[in-house]
């Protein structure tokens, strides 16, 4: 069948569905740290970024079959993890509306030394850690999950003009953010 994924762990998959306890773990610990990493960097709170994920395992393996087998299991699972968190945010507070402009991004291309490459990942991940829910959610999904604003603007159910403008803004307020603190400008457009 044409677009059809070939997935890996298909004979696990499999077992789930027949609703094997054993394979379902199995999959369980191959997918939770991933999962809670998601969950974490779009909710910004451990417990309930431990919460979401095991809700999310449980959903999943309850509507196995509708997973069909287009794009990856993982990738199915991060959906789900994500709409979780997304659904969490939006329960708990309500989410910031921005208006919707153009904006023209410009995108990095400077290249830093290997040994600074590491520790501005791990200050950037502070930084977002730090941001409203709003910046950092479309910062997470764009930079650290690495969705398009098309995939973005269907999972926030917003346009895709509207994604840009937002991940532009919170671009912005990250820079701010990082210069505040002293640290290098990693995403200064030339």
């Amino acid at each position: 069948m044409e677009g059809q994924y070939i997935n890996i762990h298909q004979d696990l998959i499999n077992l789930c569905r027949r609703g094997d306890r054993k394979a379902q773990f199995e999959i369980y610990k191959r997918y939770y740290k991933a999962m809670f990493n998601t969950s974490l960097r779009i909710v910004n709170d451990s417990a309930e970024a431990e919460d979401i994920m095991q809700e999310s395992f449980l959903d999943a393996f309850q509507r196995l079959d509708s997973y069909t087998g287009e794009g990856s299991f993982g990738s199915w699972l991060k959906r789900i993890v994500i709409n979780r968190s997304l659904d969490f945010l939006r329960g708990s507070k309500e989410m910031v509306s921005l208006d919707e402009v153009e904006i023209d991004l410009a995108d990095a291309s400077e290249s830093y030394p290997e040994e600074e490459i590491q520790f501005q990942v791990s200050t950037i991940k502070l930084a977002i850690s730090q941001l409203p829910d709003e910046y950092r959610v479309i910062l997470s999904l764009f930079l650290l999950e690495g969705y398009d604003h098309e995939e973005i603007s269907q999972i926030l159910k917003i346009s895709n003009q509207l994604s840009r403008t937002r991940y532009s803004r919170a671009r912005q307020k990250l820079q701010n953010l990082l210069k505040e603190t002293n640290y290098k400008n990693v995403f200064s457009a030339n």
